[in-house]
């Protein structure tokens, strides 16, 4: 199982001393994501830093953007990163991408499907020289001439995963992309009985195997070396599962396990602004269900029993209590486990 991370950037410039760390302590890979900065620019920082971890996004708003931005952003970034790029993406909700962005908000899953698809037909365009046609019901390419063509990038296009929670983003993701990047508002049953069927779907659409697909669970990892620090984790982690909980979109993960009263009581909360007394609503067995909980010598373990016959990675997260050491002896402990199987 290969083992990456999600890496809070309050400073992009903090990307010349973080992500060599991360290659470092053992990571397969590092993603940035859209939060306070852009996303791109710490991975083009990190790729002259930095010589074999994979460097992605986890994830880029798809929707603030358009294809052939995204497709020049990728292509280039493949380029900087000498083949180590991974380019995710997300839809965001309605609010941010109308209000925050000032974009279009229309049928997220298929929008998203057809920016997946004129990406891949503009860099078909790049590494053929064969005229662009790309005609959709989002957006139209059709122009594409020698001085804004970079031509066939010598590493190839670079994989594209999508960020997705919902049935029918997940069967989008089967159908078009490269792999799913899970959300972490998920546990084991979940991802069992809600997002792998989804995947099927998506796939059986394309005629092609589960084991040509790739999917990477993003998990909330709560961890301490003592007892007084495990327990400002877990609270931190509280606060943002009620968060998350008090989101609809996420309600479907606390239907999964009979919990779907408590997504109308956090949303109430939600709307009175008590954030941080909704953190009182979830439970131990809550918490435990949807993030992985404990010293840090049983993380690796519960992480395998957690994705095992489900992902094939996992990306340790969280991003209101980020581990300083960068969970350094969890990533051993995996690798270590990796090792292992190999041989």
């Amino acid at each position: 199982m290969r083992v990456f991370t999600t890496t809070p950037m309050e400073d992009p410039r903090g990307a010349r001393e973080v992500f060599p760390r991360l290659e470092e302590i053992g990571y397969d890979g590092a993603f940035s994501f859209e939060a306070k900065h852009d996303p791109f620019l710490p991975i083009a920082v990190a790729a002259e830093h930095t010589t074999t971890i994979q460097l992605g996004t986890a994830i880029a708003i798809a929707f603030a953007r358009n294809p052939m931005n995204l497709a020049n952003l990728g292509n280039d970034l493949q380029l900087l990163t000498d083949g180590r790029f991974l380019l995710g993406l997300g839809s965001q909700i309605r609010p941010h991408i109308v209000n925050r962005f000032s974009s279009v908000w229309s049928e997220p899953a298929k929008r998203m499907r057809e920016i997946v698809l004129a990406m891949r037909e503009i860099w078909r365009c790049w590494e053929t020289g064969d005229r662009l046609r790309f005609e959709g019901d989002f957006y139209r390419h059709t122009l594409m001439i020698p001085t804004f063509d970079p031509g066939p990038n010598p590493f190839g296009s670079p994989p594209v995963y999508i960020g997705g929670f919902g049935s029918h983003m997940v069967a989008v993701a089967g159908e078009v992309a490269d792999g799913l990047i899970t959300h972490p508002f998920t546990t084991r049953q979940s991802l069992l009985e809600q997002t792998l069927p989804a995947i099927d779907r998506g796939l059986a659409r394309r005629g092609k195997a589960r084991e040509q697909f790739d999917v990477i669970a993003a998990t909330l990892v709560v961890t301490a070396d003592t007892e007084e620090e495990l327990e400002r984790v877990k609270q931190s982690a509280r606060e943002q599962l009620a968060f998350y909980g008090s989101t609809p979109a996420y309600k479907p993960t606390l239907d999964c396990h009979g919990w779907g009263d408590l997504h109308a009581e956090l949303n109430a909360r939600s709307k009175e602004g008590k954030w941080v007394e909704m953190s009182s609503l979830i439970t131990d067995e809550i918490l435990e269900a949807i993030a992985v909980v404990g010293p840090p010598d049983t993380i690796a373990a519960a992480l395998r029993a957690r994705l095992d016959g489900i992902a094939d990675g996992v990306s340790l997260t969280n991003t209101r209590a980020p581990d300083e050491g960068h969970w350094a002896p969890v990533v051993a402990d995996l690798q270590a486990g990796n090792r292992a199987g190999l041989e």
